[in-house]
Parts: structure tokens; sequence; C-alpha cells
């Protein structure tokens, strides 16, 4: 490569990162445009090297000068101009070593352009113009919309003043409206890395929709992985790399995953090659299914809910209690396979109660609990002691959702129960559910949107009746199609049946192939219901998730 056009392509290359830390995207990337630079004097000498005249090659021309960072701790922006020193040092020796000369560094002349301040309250454009900039980049704080500090969660507001909804983005969404408003009519290019909460769930109708009125568009992602750390204390984030910006860009674009890179038209902000739709909250299904909505919410200070040993020495000082008793489930309870019992006296005639002296103890604790409060609407159902605050009991069978699952599970346990089991508000419920619902529901085709749109608790998928269910495209099948459905349904349901002994925690953990005829049963379900939205059967899940997404924006347009 001549020099001259080498110079053209980087020594005027000018990148800033806004959260640099102790400095190691600027250093890594100084060290690899050095490296680059260094083969192409390689290359420019020829095979002549060892005994080419180099008096007459150029000076370096990629220099430290070309990087700039924000960073708020004051040692970490020590160790970042160290760093850059420390590079530039060891690149010039790599470059003696080609030329067969000797280079000036001591003293320093060079300067690491990083500043301490708080990147969300410096104008960006007072550490470098951005006439002059090229390159955004980095790995701002992961801190999310629930853990942060007052100042950071201000921060939040300053940056996003006037979005609705602001206070449930996380902290990194501050970086992205950032490098948003300074590539404003520049051909700027920012990627950074983030948690991949940003990308799903009520986040993305947040941010994006933001970012996508500015004008920006994704122009290449990596799809979510597991970052681990190197502390002895191992802990991990699922992160997403997005690439965007402002410019035109006719270049193709790319979406990384675990199964390598794929050339696509566009990437919206769930990071799948669909247009830029955006999944916004919907207090009702968009089609024609049974309403969701949460369990039971007691607000009785744990008494009215036992486990099976509170319960039957409950029982033996009050047996008249019996009859009142109900099965009772979360998610941790229906996932790991066991129940607790709630006292239910809702339906108790108060001549009845009034003979139940231990009961009583109950309702009147409740009501004391409940007049303590400083709510008023926990206040005024003191009036009501034997209710709950929210009550949702089927007199039907229902379909149960967790509202928290871990990610490792290919399908979200989904139950299909009777009323006599009640259900806490950690679980969703669907009364008048059939089983052409329940398989639907627990198919690939439902889980592929699941993983989509939901949000996270830490890793774990978060289900939601607004942003997951009421949004979810349901399909047209024909009457043989639906009745082929709810048969492969009640084949899971039966398989499931054939381990008495086993938790749903056991049945669809890491060891679900040991159950192999509940393997095959999901098998068959999900070509079942894969034919009756007309897919391939070996479609990818992100081809799922753009062919629904295509069906989402159908149902909005109508």
């Amino acid at each position: 490569m001549p020099e001259k056009a080498f110079s053209v392509c980087i020594k005027d290359s000018v990148f800033i990162d806004p959260a640099c830390g102790s400095g190691n995207f600027l250093t890594e990337t100084y060290l690899s445009l050095r490296r680059l630079e260094n083969e192409a004097i390689k290359t420019a000498l020829g095979d002549a090297i060892m005994f080419a005249d180099t008096s007459s090659l150029s000076t370096v021309k990629v220099s430290i000068g070309q990087f700039y960072g924000i960073e708020i701790n004051d040692f970490a922006v020590t160790v970042a101009k160290t760093a850059l020193w420390i590079a530039e040092s060891q690149m010039l020796h790599e470059t003696e070593k080609i030329i067969n000369k000797s280079l000036d560094f001591l003293p320093l002349k060079s300067y690491a352009n990083i500043i301490e301040r708080n990147a969300l309250r410096v104008d960006w454009e007072d550490v470098v113009p951005k006439d002059k900039l090229s390159y955004i980049m980095g790995n701002p704080p992961f801190v999310g919309a629930r853990l942060m500090s007052d100042a950071q969660k201000a921060d939040v507001f300053y940056i996003f003043d006037g979005v609705k909804s602001n206070g449930n983005l996380d902290y990194v969404s501050c970086w992205y409206k950032k490098a948003a408003d300074l590539m404003k009519g520049t051909y700027i290019r920012t990627a950074l890395v983030s948690t991949n909460s940003i990308t799903q769930g009520e986040q993305v109708a947040i941010l994006w929709k933001t970012l996508f009125k500015q004008g920006v568009h994704i122009d290449f992602a990596h799809r979510t992985f597991r970052w681990d750390s190197e502390a002895s204390i191992k802990a991990h984030v699922h992160c997403v790399i997005v690439g965007f910006s402002v410019a035109p860009n006719t270049a193709p674009k790319h979406l990384y995953d675990k199964d390598g890179d794929k050339v696509v038209k566009n990437i919206n902000g769930y990071l799948v090659e669909a247009d830029d739709i955006i999944i916004n909250s919907r207090t009702k299904p968009i089609c024609k299914v049974p309403p969701i909505g949460m369990g039971n919410q007691p607000i009785e200070d744990g008494n009215y809910l036992f486990t099976e040993n509170e319960m039957k020495d409950f029982i033996r000082i009050e047996p008249k209690a019996e009859k009142y008793f109900k099965k009772w489930l979360g998610s941790q309870e229906f996932i790991n396979g066991y129940y607790r019992y709630c006292l239910w006296l809702g339906d108790c005639s108060p001549k009845e109660l009034l003979g139940l002296p231990e009961c009583m103890k109950r309702v009147e604790n409740v009501r004391q609990f409940r007049l303590s409060s400083k709510r008023s609407s926990t206040l005024k159902l003191a009036d009501k002691p034997t209710r709950f605050q929210t009550e949702n009991m089927p007199d039907s069978t229902y379909i149960l959702i967790p509202k928290v699952s871990s990610e490792r599970r290919k399908y979200v346990p989904i139950g299909f129960l009777t009323p006599d089991t009640l259900c806490s508000d950690l679980v969703f419920i669907i009364p008048n559910a059939t089983l052409y619902h329940f398989g639907i529901l627990t198919s690939i085709v439902h889980m592929a949107w699941m993983r989509a749109v939901a949000g996270r608790l830490k890793s774990d998928y978060r289900y939601s009746k607004d942003i997951v269910y009421n949004n979810f495209p349901w399909c047209e099948p024909t009457p043989e199609q639906k009745a082929k459905i709810e048969k492969t349904a009640q084949a899971i349901l039966d398989a499931r049946a054939k381990y008495p002994d086993s938790s749903f925690a056991d049945m669809y953990g890491d060891n679900m192939y040991l159950y192999g005829d509940l393997v095959s049963a999901h098998n068959a379900n999900d070509k079942a219901v894969m034919q009756a939205y007309g897919f391939k059967p070996d479609m990818p899940e992100s081809e799922i998730v753009a062919e629904l997404m295509k069906m989402y924006q159908r149902l909005t347009e109508i």
C-alpha cells in the first residue's frame, strides 16, 4: 500500500471514548492502527528492507493525539493516559525494528487527550469538535433503571428531558442519546457495548423510538452474548454491540450472533432483521384471544399464606377452617414443583367467621397491618380485611405463565390449571383458555417472540402481558390445523404427567434431553404451530421473529 494512500485512510481519523475508564478501548484501537501502519511500512520497503535507505521514510503518522476520552474517575484518567503512552512507546520500538532506525520518544511529546469529567454533563465538543471527530466508541456503565444512584437518575432525566417514561431507561442509554445528538449533520459513526436490556422490553419503545426520530439507523450489531468477568468472584452480564449513525449508509448491514455474520437490509431496535418497528405497551390483546391478567395480590403481611406443615398445624387447632384453604402458586412454587396454601376467607359469612377464633386472629392482624400503611389504597382495603387487593380467581381451567423464568430454558414452563388452585401476583393467568391457546403459547413461535421483545430480570426472561402477550400476532389456522395443535398440546400435558416426581425446573432445565417423550411432544407441537403460521419447519428464531414483526405491523395498520 502506498504510504500516501495509507495516511489518508487513518492519520486523520479521530476517536473518542466518552466512558473510557482505564483506556482499554482507546489503547487497543491505537495498537491495532499502529500494527496496520507498521505492515504498510513493511510493504513500502519491500524485499529490500535490509538495504533500504530509510532516511527518506516519513515519520509515523498514527498518533495518540488522535484519541480522546472522558472519564469521571480521576485514578482511571491517570491510568488511561499512562496506558496510551506505554502503547506509543511499544509501537515505536516495533517500527524501529522495521526501518532499522531509532525514533525519538522521550521526552513525552504526544499528549493523551483524556479529561476527568462526567460525560453526561459536559459538551463533548468541548473535548473534540465534531467536525474533527470520526468515531465514538466505548463501554458505558452497566447500571439498571432500578439500581441507579440519585445522581445517575438525575443524569437520565437531564439527557432524556421530556421523553415519556424516561425513568425506565438504563444508565447506558444516555450515551446513545448524547452520541446521536452529537452526530447530527455529520458522518461520525458510533459503536457501543451495552447490556442487552436496551434492545428488549419497554426500553426499546423509549430509547430507539427517540433515536429513530433523530434519523439514527443501526449499521451493524452483535446480538446478545455473555460477557464473563475476570474477577475472582465470577459474574457475567448479557451484552450487545450496536454500531449506529445518522449519515447515509449504502454499505451492507451486518448482524452478528453466535452463528456468525448475516448481511441484512435493516436492523431494528430489537436487533432483528426487520423494519424499524416498535412494540408499544398495549392493555388489550391485538388479536381475538382471551385477556390475560396477573394473579392475586393479598396485601396481608403473610397472615393468609402457609406452608403445608403450617396449614396442617392450623387445621389441627381449628378443623372447621380446612375447607377455606386453597393451593397457592407463584413463579417459584410452580416451577420448582411445590405448593403453598392460602386461607381464603373472602367467601366466609360473618356469622361463620365469628365461630372461627383462629381465623379471626388472622383477619384482625391483616386489618391492623393495612391500617398502619401510608398508602391510601391499602388504608381503604382495611375495611375489607378478608378480601385481597387484587382478586383473580377463574371458575374454569386457565393458563399460568410465570413472570420470571431462567434464560437458559428453551421453553418457559406454562401451566394448564383448574380453579381449585389460586395464583399469586408473581404469575400471569389467562382464564377461559383452551388447549389450542396452550399449544400456541408453549410453542417455539411464541418463545421466539418472547425472547425478542420481553424485558429481563438480570438475565432471566421477564414475561410481560402488555408487551409480550397483548402484542403477540396469532395465526388464523384452518379447523384441521387447530385440531392438530390441540392434539399436540395435550401430548405435552400427557408427557409431563409421566414424571410426577420431576418439577418443571427439572423437565425444562439443562437436562431436558433426558425427558425424551416430552422433547418429542414439544417438537411435534412446534411443527404443528409452524405449519399453522405458514413458516418453514427449519426456520431459525431470528427469521420467525422477523415474520411475526411483519404480522404485527400489518395488524397495527388495520
